[in-house]
């Protein structure tokens, strides 16, 4: 009996040890088959005009009760003067089944991330006087991992959304009211061509306090001189932009970065190999390093992503030279939801909320300084 049990958990162990090495192969792949569509696109029709002229179709805009954007976490006092700015914010993609190319505006399961994910993201910016967060048929998290063409045509429709969310956003901000966009990751990647079509050339460029793509690479040749923005230069700089994304070492950002260069620039050329813009939360500009102690404080999620707490010098931040991507030092604990490769990714904001809390503040003021307004 006892020569039996020896038997089963030596092969109990090698079959452990073999779904390591499997997932450690081939986990790109398991990847793309847990999360890609395999039904036919169904094109979307356009939202109906007023779609987005009361309440209905967003997750946190000026007067909602219960406005998920608007919580702060325990010991963060926010009930002094706000910022001038009116924020737009793109939640990040939180449809992950495989039955639609496109997340149904009515799923459960996906509105119910995606509240938690207005909740961690959009709250850094509910410092400034307005927050605006649009529901959308966002793209399925499969179209990120596939070169088919339902993969392209799921993230045009779902841009389709947000560009009309954003024109009727602009239509209920006063004309002279400073404006921040944000977004995180598939949001990043919509405010990146919202960038590009809305503000660039346009008189909507000098309200622009900032723009905060998160979690999705730019292209410093390609993508960046379309946005109409130069990178943030220093701390102090209005009317740029900030962004990174976060690796835990050793980093392995293969998946990121091939998703990257498979869809072209915003110019339409190819992307290359070269370093993704960086701009480090924790100093405010492009590029360098910075120690755990300038970290104000990083969000940890509770169990049930329902509430959280601020963690002071939690993590420091460098930008890898070689990559452009922000890497973190050792993982920190802060949930389950690590992505293969040591990627931080849906803790992009929450790593350094504290900070980006600052940062927009700071910004708000130096482009009303810039602009010959009195702070309010």
């Amino acid at each position: 009996m006892v020569r039996k049990f020896l038997y089963l958990m030596a092969l109990l162990i090698v079959m452990v040890i073999a779904a390591v090495f499997a997932l450690s192969i081939w986990q790109n792949e398991l990847t793309r088959f847990a999360f890609v569509p395999r039904v036919s696109y169904g094109r979307l029709e356009p939202l109906p005009a007023d779609a987005y002229s009361g309440n209905k179709m967003w997750f946190a805009r000026p007067g909602m009760q219960n406005d998920p954007a608007q919580w702060v976490p325990t010991g963060v006092d926010n009930s002094g003067a706000k910022g001038p700015a009116a924020v737009f914010f793109i939640h990040p993609t939180s449809y992950l089944a495989r039955e639609n190319w496109n997340g149904p505006l009515d799923d459960a399961d996906s509105n119910r991330r995606a509240t938690f994910f207005v909740q961690g993201m959009a709250s850094a910016f509910n410092q400034q006087s307005q927050v605006w967060a649009p529901r959308y048929r966002q793209a399925a998290f499969g179209a990120f991992l596939t070169d088919k063409a339902e993969g392209e045509m799921a993230l045009e429709s779902a841009y389709a959304d947000v560009r009309q969310a954003f024109d009727a956003f602009l239509a209920n901000v006063p004309a002279d009211k400073p404006i921040v966009l944000a977004g995180h990751s598939q949001g990043a990647l919509h405010l990146l061509h919202l960038l590009k079509d809305r503000v660039a050339d346009t008189t909507l460029a000098s309200r622009i306090v900032a723009a905060y793509p998160i979690g999705w690479p730019i292209s410093v040749e390609h993508d960046l001189p379309q946005m109409g923005l130069p990178a943030c230069a220093s701390a102090e700089a209005a009317g740029c932009v900030m962004t990174w994304a976060s690796f835990a070492e050793p980093a392995d950002p293969e998946l990121v970065l091939e998703a990257y260069r498979t869809r072209p620039a915003l110019d339409g050329k190819q992307k290359d190999a070269r370093p993704v813009l960086c701009t480090n939360p924790l100093t405010g500009s492009v590029g360098g390093s910075a120690p755990a102690a300038a970290n104000l404080g990083t969000l940890k999620p509770s169990e049930h992503l329902d509430s959280g707490e601020l963690i002071p010098k939690a993590v420091p931040a460098r930008c890898d030279a070689k990559t452009g991507l922000l890497m973190i030092g050792d993982a920190p604990d802060l949930g389950p939801f690590v992505l293969p490769g040591n990627n931080y990714h849906v803790y992009d904001i929450p790593l350094f909320w504290a900070n980006l809390r600052a940062d927009v503040a700071r910004r708000a003021a130096a482009w009303e300084k810039l602009h010959g307004r009195a702070a309010k």
